[in-house]
């Protein structure tokens, strides 16, 4: 296998090597990935992938290992984030020529948007019940026996629901015509109080420590192996990456239910994926036991299954991961963000949004164009940038997004 990685460092730094061949690295993104290398508890190395861009704390797109120690802020706070994907037996032939109302259907299925507007009036009884034979909720009210701050009220009212950004629901058709449905979201406003309250208290321990190294920004301010919240930390960021999981489930069981409502008769194939893309595991690389902390990345095991999306007007990819050692076993999670939602409100123009969509079933107003194609990468070069890390098995094209 040929390496597409090149080195990232300065000499004599934890190595950083960046799959970043024919794609744009910022230059603060840059700066950013340096600091956290210069950490003493990250490596062996750190990996970066195509996608890579400017975070909060930690560079998006970055795989950041750590021994005996884990970041909140490198996690950050949409925890268990990520996507699935199902291959159905519908081909482009049975969808309507309008697809207006499908979207309209899911749009009614599942709340889509930040806000009361987001979430569930009434809970519908199926979601009630998933959500009673779960374990989630008693598993969050053991946590917030612990850390008061911690709300659990959103739980029941935002399971199934795909909250705004970059989350999105698609139907797409793949290069034989058949239609699969891909979302992606993640832990929703319970996840996101669970990040934002532990990395808070991770910067609180901040000026109790005695650290005998220079930490660069106190946004990768971390907790310790042996230290109670560091397992307080561990047993919540568990339940968010689960309960993001189930939500995309949920979620992907309503969409379905819809499709079922409104198109031919159609059976579910084999092919399914769920992965999650921002999220902490522990896994053994190198002969280490290691915290790894895929930031806008996704496991790439050798044969497994995950999904890198593009844009609203742009292909993704069904991928098979090759299990390259030197990437920890990942591979970008999408397109990456070419300019912040700032620069592309301003640069990118309405109808420029519209043209780069035509062949797409979705919003066409201006508050999405902070999420149209030229915001990305060019998914074609990010994923020349991987082909070590990744096979391509399914190239899947939208006809219908529907976004936060």
């Amino acid at each position: 296998m040929n390496t597409r990685y090149e080195f990232l460092h300065a000499e004599g730094a934890t190595p950083i090597k960046g799959w970043v061949r024919g794609v744009p690295l910022e230059d603060r993104a840059h700066d950013q990935l340096r600091n956290i290398a210069s950490i003493p508890f990250v490596g062996p190395w750190v990996a970066v992938m195509p996608d890579v861009h400017l975070g909060k704390g930690a560079t998006v797109g970055s795989v950041i290992p750590t021994r005996g120690a884990i970041i909140p802020a490198a996690v950050g706070v949409d925890i268990g984030c990520g996507m699935a994907a199902v291959r159905t037996t519908l081909r482009a032939n049975d969808l309507p020529d309008s697809l207006a109302q499908i979207r309209a259907g899911i749009e009614r299925s599942v709340p889509v948007g930040n806000g009361r507007g987001g979430e569930h009036w009434k809970l519908p009884d199926g979601i009630a019940t998933r959500i009673a034979q779960s374990g989630l909720v008693e598993r969050l009210d053991v946590i917030k026996q612990k850390h008061r701050k911690v709300r659990t009220d959103k739980l029941g009212c935002q399971t199934g629901t795909l909250g705004g950004g970059n989350h999105f629901i698609e139907l797409c058709l793949d290069e034989t015509d058949a239609v699969w449905v891909m979302l992606h979201s993640g832990s929703r406003g319970t996840g996101n109080l669970i990040g934002t309250y532990f990395i808070e208290q991770a910067r609180q321990q901040l000026a109790h420590r005695v650290l005998g190294f220079h930490l660069p920004d106190r946004d990768l301010a971390f907790f310790m192996e042996g230290e109670p919240l560091f397992d307080d930390y561990v047993e919540a960021v568990s339940w968010a990456q689960d309960y993001a999981r189930e939500n995309r489930e949920v979620m992907m069981a309503r969409v379905l239910a819809e499709l079922r409502h409104r198109l031919p008769k159609f059976q579910l194939e084999k092919m399914a994926v769920n992965c999650h893309h921002n999220y902490v595991e522990k896994e053994t690389h190198a002969g280490q036991d290691l915290y790894v902390t895929r930031k806008g990345a996704v496991s790439a095991k050798a044969g497994e299954l995950g999904i890198i999306p593009g844009s609203m007007g742009a292909k993704s990819f069904i991928v098979r991961g090759l299990g390259n050692a030197d990437s920890f076993h990942s591979c970008s999670h999408g397109a990456g963000r070419a300019m912040s939602r700032t620069a592309a409100r301003q640069q990118i123009t309405l109808a420029q949004h519209r043209e780069a969509t035509a062949h797409v079933e979705c919003r066409k107003d201006a508050a999405v164009v902070d999420e149209s194609p030229a915001a990305y990468k060019d998914i074609e070069a990010v994923m020349a940038a991987q082909s070590d890390l990744v096979e391509i098995v399914h190239t899947l094209r939208q006809v219908v997004c529907v976004k936060g």
